[in-house]
């Protein structure tokens, strides 16, 4: 397990991990954004949520608030062993919550190999 790190670090971690997502796919994604929290207050042991209308429900979309994705920082590091594994556990955190945006739901995602 990894002691929960600094939110500078956890952040910069988060921003690796979104640099990762090619610039094709990051072509798709529309008013998103993605926050990085401590933990979630109804749920600690989440380690991310996505929050928003999906992409593929969005046939009368505008004037809306942009969805919301909220990475979690203490329960990512409490899961992890070590920094490397809290490194990859957050690159599959983003792209779960990234898919959820996308329109592809929990059952896919376990599918996929993403769950």
């Amino acid at each position: 397990m990894v002691q929960p790190i600094s939110p500078d670090r956890f952040e910069q971690l988060v921003a690796d991990a979104l640099d990762d997502i090619p610039d094709e796919l990051w072509e798709r994604f529309a008013n998103v954004a993605v926050v990085v929290e401590d933990e979630n207050p109804d749920d600690p042991d989440l380690l991310g949520l996505y929050e928003g209308i999906p992409l593929t429900e969005r046939w009368d979309y505008g004037g809306v608030l942009p969805d919301r994705i909220a990475i979690y920082r203490i329960p990512l590091c409490l899961l992890c062993a070590d920094d490397d594994d809290l490194v990859e556990e957050i690159k599959i955190t983003v792209v779960h919550e990234l898919a959820h945006h996308m329109g592809i739901d929990e059952d896919d995602l376990h599918d996929l190999g993403w769950g």
